[in-house]
């Protein structure tokens, strides 16, 4: 931060500001996109591969939950291998790798094919995240992080708003194989792209000017070129947070530096334990919603296609409009959305109990609970940034991304077992309750607040 400050002051007012990390983050919500398209089509996908294998609905729930056996097992690793080789080298492999492996579903010829090409997927999609969220924690200061993390979970949830048309149009055209074929082949092009564009830290970057450099490294807002530098303080607002940050928890701490602070953290576990349950949730509506939309709503192929992106667009607005809102109204505070999130879904699931069978109506009602439950979704990767150290923030994100993958493994596999055991109307209220706990863990983690904003707090 010194440094940042340093060349800061040493950058003359009038110098060009590139604003290269813009362009950064336009290449990584592409990507992102795509890996998000990869392991979402499996819910397109997944009646006619249930029909073909003559599956049951726990065997179905199965091939989702292995992928994000991968994902989950493969995180801390990840962690561990961007901090030693850096993003550059790491994340062009692995975007290889699942491009290869998202194509060699096309060509499974059983259950248990599909089951080890969706864990081998799962092993290879896992160290993305977490080279474009560690990219993202070097690239942008402390008050755009919640911007730019809230445009990276909503690619997360783009690609399932293009994967639900564009697959039932593959499919009806092709075969669902090629669902899995033509979604293979954009990563090829993007893993090369990235080596070319983008590096470790972001003052290397031939396409980046020394003010924009000093900018990112200074946490500060960027001031105009005909204008000098507001001297104000930067807490001068902070006095009227007094009150929310009663009600979060929120207090200043010491940044988390090493390996054994963060698996000995508290708030770290508990943000793992809340992003379990809620990635849980996404993934069921995910992998299921088009198995719910055709057997108990009975719409046709096309209808499904439309119904169920409807979430997944509510998704990218929730996720924008929740990292702009903690970012801009409430002082870079994080829980506040992920309180919002994590009560309202309570009562989305609840509502799901009672869904109308006319999709437009159906399509509204999932829109809003995407949207919803989206809100606070992205606050959970970027809140270990406001716990740790730069240094620090790839182990601790993975830690969190453990916990939301593992949920991510097990509600699918539950919602199968519920399925063949109950009806529709349990999954909704397992999902409600499973957010009732994670508002029940978040409410019980700090909320990290600046020094000086924690200091005007009367």
């Amino acid at each position: 931060m010194a440094r940042g400050a340093a060349i800061a002051g040493a950058i003359p007012v009038t110098e060009r500001m590139t604003r290269y990390r813009w362009v950064v983050m336009g290449l990584i919500f592409i990507v992102y996109t795509l890996a998000a398209a990869d392991r979402a089509n499996i819910g397109i996908v997944l009646p006619f591969v249930k029909k073909e294998f003559a599956m049951t609905n726990t065997e179905a729930g199965a091939v989702v939950s292995l992928f994000f056996v991968g994902y989950s097992v493969m995180q801390i690793p990840a962690g561990l291998l961007v901090k030693r080789l850096g993003t550059r080298i790491v994340f062009p492999i692995f975007m290889v790798l699942t491009s290869l492996f998202t194509g060699l579903l096309g060509t499974t010829g059983s259950a248990l094919a599909m089951k080890l090409n969706r864990l081998a997927l799962g092993f290879a999609e896992a160290p993305l995240p977490v080279t474009m969220l560690s990219t993202m924690n070097r690239w942008f200061p402390a008050q755009e992080k919640g911007t730019a993390v809230g445009l990276f979970l909503a690619a997360a949830k783009f690609g399932p708003v293009i994967v639900p048309p564009l697959g039932a149009l593959i499919i009806a055209t092709l075969g669902w194989e090629y669902v899995f074929f033509i979604c293979a082949l954009p990563g090829l092009v993007f893993a090369v792209l990235w080596y070319f564009l983008v590096v470790d830290e972001p003052a290397r970057s031939r396409f980046v000017s020394p003010a924009e450099a000093a900018h990112i490294g200074s946490g500060l807002p960027s001031a105009p070129a005909n204008r000098t530098p507001s001297t104000a303080p930067a807490s001068t607002g902070a006095r009227s947070f007094a009150r929310l940050d009663r009600i979060i928890r929120g207090r200043s701490v010491r940044p988390i530096a090493t390996a054994k602070e963060t698996f000995a953290s508290g708030n770290i576990w508990g943000l793992a334990i809340g992003y379990l349950m809620m990635t849980g949730i996404i993934n069921v509506i995910l992998a299921w919603l088009p198995t719910y939309l055709t057997n108990v709503k009975h719409f046709s192929l096309m209808s499904v296609g439309f119904v169920a992106s409807a979430p997944f667009i509510g998704g990218v607005l929730g996720n924008i409009m929740g990292g702009l809102f903690s970012d801009r109204i409430v002082g870079k505070r994080r829980k506040p959305t992920i309180l919002i999130s994590t009560v309202s879904t309570v009562f989305m699931m609840y509502a799901l109990v009672h869904a109308p069978n006319e999709p437009v109506t159906l399509a509204f009602l999932l829109f809003l609970t995407g949207f919803l439950l989206n809100v606070g979704y992205s606050s959970f990767t970027v809140y270990p940034a406001g716990l740790t150290t730069k240094d620090a923030y790839p182990l601790a994100v993975s830690v969190v991304n453990t916990g939301g993958q593992a949920g991510g493994a097990l509600f699918p596999f539950v919602t199968g077992l519920l399925l063949d055991a109950y009806s529709w109307d349990a999954v909704f209220l397992f999902l409600g309750a499973s957010s009732l706990l994670a508002l029940a863990v978040m409410l019980l983690v700090i909320e990290p607040v600046e020094r000086d904003a924690q200091a005007t707090n009367p």
